[in-house]
């Protein structure tokens, strides 16, 4: 439920740690293509500690901020406060946004459905929230396209899932956006960081997709 606090303490900390981290190794451009020209009323779910904050533009009139692990929501808390843009933080989980329906112009995901329990639940409900023709923004590591680090990756979805927060590596989120009524707009696959290789998080999507 919604309402249900969330605490994952070591995840917390590695998420802070490492995020940071991803930031000097050239995440900053891919997140701010994430949100570049953005408009309206915007939800970012999952948004962690306000990494993304600094990154919306001024075009954006309202960011609700929702995020389940009470750790990192002091966080986006104090974020907000620096934010270019009107944010507001609150509780929530991803498959029951406090929000009303088609209230929304965007929606913004980053590093989220690899680890929400129900993809479908998850954006069955960014869709309610969207008005007809709003925007999903994601960047998501995803399943890899090559057969033998695909193998790799349901290899370590059996242990890192319980060390990442829920996170599993191997998710084919395009086609379960796709499969949700999305219209994949536009997007495109790469691998982060460039110089990894044995990383079960290397392959990535940077994107837009459009409700109904």
């Amino acid at each position: 439920m919604a309402s249900e606090q969330v605490s994952h303490p070591i995840f917390a900390r590695f998420f802070d740690r490492f995020v940071g981290r991803d930031k000097d190794r050239g995440e900053v451009g891919l997140r701010r293509e994430l949100v570049a020209g953005l408009a309206g009323r915007v939800a970012e779910v999952g948004a962690g500690n306000g990494i993304n904050f600094e990154h919306f533009p001024a075009s954006v009139g309202e960011l609700v901020a929702v995020e389940p692990e009470s750790r990192l929501r002091r966080s986006a808390g104090e974020a907000a406060r620096r934010a270019p843009v009107p944010t507001r933080v609150v509780e929530g989980v991803a498959a029951e946004l406090p929000l009303g329906d088609a209230s929304l112009d965007a929606v913004v995901v980053a590093g989220v459905l690899c680890s929400v329990p129900d993809q479908a639940a998850a954006l069955g409900e960014f869709r309610r929230v969207l008005r007809p023709g709003g925007e999903l923004r994601f960047y998501e590591h995803v399943r890899s396209r090559r057969a033998g680090f695909a193998r790799f990756q349901d290899r370590a979805d059996l242990v890192w899932p319980r060390l990442m927060g829920g996170c599993h590596p191997n998710r084919d989120t395009a086609a379960a956006i796709a499969a949700a009524g999305f219209r994949l707009e536009r997007y495109r696959g790469f691998g982060f960081p460039a110089h990894a290789r044995l990383y079960p998080v290397l392959p990535r999507i940077l994107g837009v997709a459009r409700n109904g």
